[in-house]
């Protein structure tokens, strides 16, 4: 892919979000992959190039807060966006303490979700990656 394209993956047990925001994200030009669950976001990483993630922190499953350790083990490179519905002020900590890019509320905004894809993928091309 060229330089300027980012590649998203979200990673939410929602499949209706999934499937909305995947396509308002495309319109914007942001290449975008989803998955189901932890796991399946995992599998997808180990086989694609990924520049972002859009994380759900409550899924059934490996939780949110799993995947984001593993993915900043295995890809530290990768930015992280959590996303939730049920935001509390430890979980907000605990997701930057781990690594985390940045933190979002359900139902968030696509424009601003899309900021913050774009702001993630800057501060990880700043990083030389």
């Amino acid at each position: 892919m060229e330089n300027g394209t980012i590649n998203l993956l979200i990673i939410d047990d929602e499949e209706r979000f999934l499937l909305t925001t995947k396509k308002l994200l495309e319109k914007k030009g942001i290449h975008t992959l989803t998955a189901v669950s932890g796991t399946a976001g995992v599998e997808i990483l180990e086989s694609n190039p990924v520049d972002v993630v859009v994380l759900d922190v409550k899924m059934p499953g490996m939780s949110g807060m799993g995947v984001l350790k593993k993915i900043k083990k295995e890809y530290p490179d990768i930015e992280v966006i959590m996303l939730t519905g049920h935001a509390t002020v430890q979980s907000a900590v605990g997701g930057i303490k781990y690594g985390a890019f940045d933190y979002l509320m359900k139902p968030c905004d696509i424009d601003v979700l899309a900021e913050k894809v774009r702001e993630a993928f800057a501060k990880k091309r700043a990083m030389g990656f």
